[in-house]
């Protein structure tokens, strides 16, 4: 659900380059596991790893957790089922674009793309127009990508103007990203979006930066070797909730190591490297470890996992790899599921049956003509199959849980 939004790296270039670039998460306000770390003697890249992680339900009181199963049962099935579509408002449109598509449908969530570059006034009141058509009950999820350099959909007056994800993994200082990270939480929050669809968990070699479209090309990874990466993810994601924000890990299992953009390509997007016990998945872990609040399918394909079906639809990939071995919990949502190239070949409504089947819960479509056939296929699969209606009732108390967490629910 990205788009190239500037023509340059841009951005602040502090701190003193690679020799002090080791991150520490702990320098987050309250500490954690990898201050811990720190203060052990360890070597600051060797990250913390969790093999289970924070369900969103964990920090809930027993009031709150029964507040929200009496909401779930509470809400009809079409409300129910609304809450796991997010559409896309671009900035072409007025703020009242998607209004029909959000009020029929009864959404969970809105993705601000195409580039909000008027300043934070201008996608301040698109963001209060948008919150007044949710369910009184139940707040919306506002999300944009906010990496930096080549992708950052805030831009203007009252937003920083941030670097590529790599200057900021090779070149700040640790002090530095972590205030520069809350700043633009807590920019995002003012404004009225409550999501960073970042960080990008993707490696990249050295070598193959220019030829990995998706990612190296637009120096979005955070370093070369996953180790590093890893330790600015959980930094970066702690420091997203320090200021404020929901924070997402992208794309799971890995874009590092295709050519293809799977937003504009169905070729070139087969991973023949990583498999289930691969390095390439420790930043992905470390943002899980930190308690990322969603975490971002690839709709690339990992034949070394999977031989018969691309990572958001695969139920080895989402079940059996990142909620079994990993341990993930939270909410797991795709990539674009309405224009992206990579899912063409797939009916519309099976882009959004098939993602829930494998064990998936939140589907992002820039295209909100696409709404429509994906809620009527998640509802006649709902009333075709009990073992998919149970799918899809556990992933809407995932979703009504993690926004109680964050405020937006009448729970909270």
């Amino acid at each position: 659900m990205r788009r190239v939004t500037s023509g340059r790296a841009g951005g602040i270039r502090t701190g003193n380059g690679r020799g002090c670039r080791r991150r520490v998460a702990g320098l987050v306000a309250g500490g954690g596991a990898t201050a811990a770390l720190l203060a052990s003697g360890a070597p600051a890249y060797a990250v913390p790893v969790a093999s289970a992680s924070t369900s969103p339900t964990s920090n809930l009181t027993l009031s709150q957790r029964s507040c929200v199963s009496d909401l779930v049962a509470s809400m009809t099935v079409n409300q129910r089922v609304g809450q796991l579509i997010w559409v896309g408002l671009d900035a072409s449109a007025a703020p009242s674009g998607v209004d029909s598509t959000v009020r029929s449908y009864a959404l969970g969530g809105v993705v601000l793309l195409g580039g909000f570059h008027s300043g934070r006034t201008s996608v301040a009141t698109t963001t209060h127009h948008l919150s007044g058509l949710a369910d009184p009950r139940v707040g919306l999820f506002v999300s944009a990508d906010q990496e930096g350099g080549y992708v950052q959909q805030l831009q203007g007056y009252g937003f920083t103007d941030l670097p590529t994800a790599f200057t900021q993994g090779t070149k700040w200082a640790p002090s530095t990203l972590v205030t520069q990270t809350t700043t633009v939480a807590k920019q995002m929050r003012v404004a009225g979006v409550n999501v960073n669809l970042a960080p990008v968990a993707d490696t990249v070699s050295k070598s193959f930066m220019p030829y990995n479209r998706p990612i190296g090309y637009y120096f979005r990874n955070y370093d070369y070797s996953a180790d590093r990466v890893a330790t600015d993810v959980n930094t970066v994601v702690a420091s997203m909730h320090a200021g404020g924000v929901a924070a997402t890990v992208k794309h799971f299992p890995g874009l590092g190591r295709v050519t293809g953009n799977t937003d504009t390509s169905a070729t070139g997007i087969t991973d023949d490297v990583t498999e289930a016990t691969s390095g390439y998945l420790i930043p992905f872990k470390s943002g899980i470890a930190a308690g990322a609040d969603f975490v971002m399918m690839s709709s690339a394909w990992y034949p070394k996992i999977d031989s018969t079906r691309q990572a958001v639809f695969s139920q080895a990939t989402i079940s059996g790899l990142l909620r079994g071995s990993i341990g993930y919990q939270g909410v797991v949502v795709t990539d674009d599921m309405g224009n992206a190239v990579a899912v063409q070949s797939t009916p519309v409504g099976s882009r959004a049956t098939r993602f829930i089947t494998a064990g998936g819960d939140i589907i992002l479509t820039g295209n909100p003509a696409t709404v429509g056939p994906m809620i009527s296929a998640i509802l006649a699969a709902r009333q075709k199959s009990p073992s998919f209606a149970a799918k899809v009732d556990d992933s809407v108390a995932r979703v009504l849980a993690l926004k109680t967490g964050r405020g937006l629910t009448t729970c909270s």
